[in-house]
């Protein structure tokens, strides 16, 4: 039986996210400017989050769950000394004490009680539902409620290099993996509280933000610029048969 035609753009393009939008606005900016109509994203950066974004075109959209299911590596930096309600800089700052003398090296110590399997609760301020309604707008009425824990997976968390009271390090995880909730639970353990301050995706499964292209540079390729970058969809298949089961 012959396989369907494709055309040449179904498949993935990997796109460099910028700060300051979210992964929904690139896909509509792909989507305007392609004219296509099915685009889609395998896994959701926050706003103020850059990075590896995998989106995924006409038929192959029907991939974007196996792929969301790779592994995926960041690197990034923790303020420690200040909590906030989102975990992360964008939040409220909900307390501020000081922060203990320690080395890299203790902090490493610290970061290395976060490695192997463990359960995780999404934070209220997410995109995560309860009943159907996201947590965020229940966070904005000033609800709080019973958050569902998910088994994930560290594979490592190192801190590269440590400037009071500023970590920087890269972490390798399972998907639906919240770094900003590592950050915060790492700032309980230490006794001074912490929260994300930049989060960059590097990787995901096999794909590498090196290969990727910022947004601002992808609205202004042609239309044979843009089909050279599209990972044609025999090629993403192979991808998922050489991941399955990891």
């Amino acid at each position: 039986m012959p396989m369907p035609s494709l055309d040449p753009f179904d498949g993935a393009l990997l796109i460099d996210k910028p700060s300051g939008i979210t992964s929904h606005d690139v896909v509509a900016e792909v989507r305007r400017r392609l004219k296509i109509k099915k685009v889609g994203h395998c896994g959701t950066l926050d706003p103020n989050a850059t990075g590896l974004l995998i989106l995924v075109l006409g038929k192959a959209t029907k991939l974007s769950e196996k792929l969301m299911g790779a592994d995926k590596s960041y690197e990034g930096s923790i303020k420690f000394g200040e909590a906030t309600n989102s975990y992360d800089a964008d939040g409220e700052l909900t307390h501020s004490l000081p922060v203990p003398p320690m080395t890299l090296e203790e902090l490493n110590e610290a970061a290395r009680e976060f490695v192997g399997d463990q359960m995780q609760a999404p934070p209220m301020v997410s995109a995560a539902k309860v009943g159907g309604v996201p947590l965020y707008k229940l966070a904005r009425k000033g609800v709080e409620v019973e958050r569902k824990e998910r088994l994930i997976h560290v594979y490592n968390f190192r801190f590269s290099a440590y400037e009071p009271p500023v970590g920087h390090f890269s972490i390798a995880c399972t998907k639906g993996t919240y770094v900003r909730s590592i950050a915060h639970d790492l700032g309980q353990n230490l006794g001074c509280g912490a929260h994300l301050l930049t989060l960059r995706r590097t990787e995901i499964g096999q794909f590498s933000i090196q290969r990727a292209t910022t947004l601002a540079a992808f609205l202004q390729l042609t239309q044979a610029e843009v089909q050279q970058r599209v990972i044609p969809m025999p090629r993403l298949s192979l991808f998922q048969a050489s991941t399955a089961g990891v």
